[in-house]
């Protein structure tokens, strides 16, 4: 006869590995679904929508920005160290066939971050990546804008922001 603890074992791994396998399957979907619609930006770089009602201040005159807006590769599999890519206009960093950086890392999604820009500035964004996006060694959670010394890091590949 069967000891009721061990078939209550039993049936607890049996859970167990069947919910570990439903994780598996779920995140292989999403990472392979990519971003099915990209999500809006926020109205600005900080990442604040205006306040309605309230009188709008007028824009702050800024100090004209040196060169294209860059992200040099510090340590990349498969790019080259100290090569850089223009993000002046945008970009989408990624191990997918449409990225405009191509990433060639284990721990990087197929759309894994994009880069747009907002107004004067340029945004980094996360596009929901298993493994996430950092900034400056901080996990991304939302859009931030980018400044000059930034370094981004996707899996095991880092960038230097350059403008």
């Amino acid at each position: 006869m069967l000891d009721p603890v061990s078939v209550a074992l039993k049936f607890g791994f049996l859970a167990v590995l069947y919910l570990f396998l439903l994780w598996v399957a779920r995140s292989a979907l999403k990472d392979l679904r990519g971003a099915a619609a990209p999500r809006a930006i926020p109205t600005d770089a900080t990442g604040f929508h205006p306040a309605v009602g309230l009188p709008q201040q007028p824009e702050v005159e800024r100090a004209p920005q040196h060169g294209p807006a860059r992200l040099r590769v510090e340590r990349a599999a498969g790019l080259e160290a100290g090569s850089a890519f223009d993000v002046s206009t945008g970009a989408v960093l990624g191990r997918g066939e449409g990225t405009d950086i191509r990433l060639e890392d284990a721990f990087a999604s197929t759309r894994h971050a994009q880069i747009v820009p907002e107004g004067s500035a340029l945004v980094l964004e996360d596009l929901g990546s298993t493994n996430g996006t950092y900034l400056n060694g901080a996990p991304l959670h939302g859009p931030v804008p980018l400044h000059p010394g930034d370094h981004v890091r996707i899996g095991e590949t880092e960038f230097t922001f350059e403008h």
